[in-house]
Order: structure tokens, then sequence, then C-alpha cells
């Protein structure tokens, strides 16, 4: 059903369950897996000039450490790419390009809680991606105990 998927991931607390889910689907279907980290352009543009560059850097080395959690989470081969840009239209333009069948992504990021359900990258991969998409929350930590089998704090 699944020969391809994409992880889009900003390397933030909330995708890591994603991640996770999105390999253990891979691995259900030993379909190929692709991970993903876009370098936010607006963010980039909308610092000063003199630090753009010194951003652009620290946001690169952020999403190729996020790769690499994927990389070795994954414990398979894993095709990575590093884009610049919006992230949601990077992330769809990606699963057009290597004709990916899922993409799949946390449902908040970096900037947190930014919307009421999903965050901004979120919605707009849902709205406009031209594959399905898996969109994972972040449990809370009582969810998380109970999902566990340990007792939650009250």
């Amino acid at each position: 059903m699944f020969d391809t998927v994409v992880v889009a991931t900003d390397g933030s607390e909330s995708v890591k369950r994603a991640v996770d889910i999105a390999l253990d689907l891979a691995d259900r279907f030993d379909a190929d897996v692709h991970a993903l980290s876009v370098v936010d352009a607006s963010e980039v543009d909308a610092s000063p000039q003199q630090l753009r560059d010194e951003l652009r850097t620290a946001l690169e080395t952020t999403s190729d450490a996020a790769l690499a959690t994927v990389e070795q989470r994954a414990g398979r081969e894993v095709t990575t790419a590093v884009r610049e840009g919006r992230p949601a239209a990077e992330i769809c333009g990606y699963a057009r390009e290597v004709d990916a069948d899922l993409v799949a992504t946390g449902t908040r990021g970096r900037h947190g809680e930014n919307r009421l359900l999903l965050g901004s990258v979120a919605e707009r991969v849902v709205r406009t991606s031209p594959v399905p998409v898996l969109s994972v929350r972040q449990l809370e930590p009582a969810a998380e105990a109970a999902e566990d089998g340990s007792a939650a704090d009250v």
C-alpha cells in the first residue's frame, strides 16, 4: 500500500512520535523512507541582515541533526534532504518529486502552539499535499504513561 514514506521533521520534541510512527508504518509495508527538513526562508529573511548567514547556518545544523535522529531511529537506509523555502510548500513539493505515497508530520513544530488544533505548517501540508498526510500529535505526559502501562501522575 505504501512504497515511499516522507517524514517531515524539524527536530522538535513534538515530532519524535511522528517519526516513530512513520518508521513503524514504513517497516510494516517495507517502504522506502525519506526524511525531509526545511529551513524556513521567511525566518531567515525576517532576521537582521547581519545575522542571516549565521541564522541560516544554525537552522541547517538543526536540520542535519533532525535528519540524523531519523536515521538513528530507523536503523536502516533513509534518504535525507534539507530544503530551504516555505516549509509546507517544500514538503508538498518534495512529496511530488519522490512520488511519495504518504507524508508524516507532527502537529506542532519548533514554533509551538500557534494554532488551536494543528500547527500552521502541519495544517497547510494537510490542506495542500498531493498525497495522504499522517499528522501525529504529541501525547500529553499522562497519556504517554498510560500508553506505556505505567501509572500516571495526577
